[in-house]
């Protein structure tokens, strides 16, 4: 019987001239890595290597374990959840078509303030070290406040062929399609679309927007349009000025 209070073997400290390959050996092993592996890249016999890493465990199943286990937990869960989903999913789609149609069409005053309050979230705007900048910039991920914007300034008089487009989507992505999608849904041919501004890619960021359904964001600038951003400044202050009761 082994005695459990026993110390376990310690292993070999290597020589200060193998230090290198010693903590190359931990790495590889780390990273689930079999001894004649080990051995073969560090160039050091096999037995050298068993004896460095030998309290370093090897689990060859760990990653195709897990994965049974996220694949059995993903089963199970659908069947205790699934009918509920269903159900949840077909109130939400009522609900949305319900309201949608409630809402019917934006008259000129409500979009208007709908508009400059979604830019005043969204938007660019004049900062205390650069006051006048007042140019009109939209950036956004989502169609429908896009589309929204771009009604909005074209009630303000501005012609949609007036505006300036640029996607802004991580280098990964199939840059050239997102902006055909882009292009086709504010109704303006791809080669108007200003060069894409892409993000660099960075191995250790875990990102949640992959696939084909991601296409980054579209910027939609507004040229000259200094007067155009006093306006949405002072409509915000006029609805701000009406939620405090200031001007009453």
């Amino acid at each position: 019987m082994v005695d459990p209070l026993a110390a376990e073997p310690a292993h070999p400290s290597p020589r200060r001239s193998s230090l290198p390959r010693y903590e190359a050996a931990l790495r590889l092993r780390r990273q689930g890595r079999s001894v004649p592996e080990i051995a073969r890249r560090v160039g050091v016999a096999r037995s050298t290597a068993y004896l460095w890493v030998r309290h370093l465990p090897l689990d060859r199943d760990s990653d195709e374990a897990r994965a049974r286990r996220r694949a059995h937990s993903k089963v199970m869960t659908d069947a205790q959840w699934g009918e509920y989903r269903t159900v949840r999913d077909a109130a939400r789609a009522e609900t949305v078509a319900k309201v949608a149609a409630w809402v019917k069409r934006l008259r000129y005053r409500e979009l208007i303030l709908v508009g400059a309050a979604i830019y005043w979230c969204e938007g660019a705007k004049a900062k205390p070290w650069r006051p006048n900048d007042c140019r009109l910039k939209f950036v956004n991920s989502d169609p429908m406040l896009v589309l929204l914007f771009v009604r909005f300034v074209e009630a303000l008089g501005v012609a949609r062929d007036a505006l300036r487009f640029r996607v802004h989507i991580h280098e990964t992505a199939d840059e050239a399609a997102a902006v055909r999608w882009w292009a086709d849904l504010v109704g303006v041919p791809p080669e108007e679309f200003q060069r894409s501004s892409l993000k660099r890619h960075r191995p250790g960021t875990t990102r949640q927007n992959v696939g084909a359904e991601y296409r980054g964001c579209l910027t939609v600038y507004v040229p000259q349009s200094s007067r155009l951003y006093w306006k949405i400044e002072g409509i915000m202050k006029g609805m701000s000025d009406v939620a405090t009761g200031e001007g009453r």
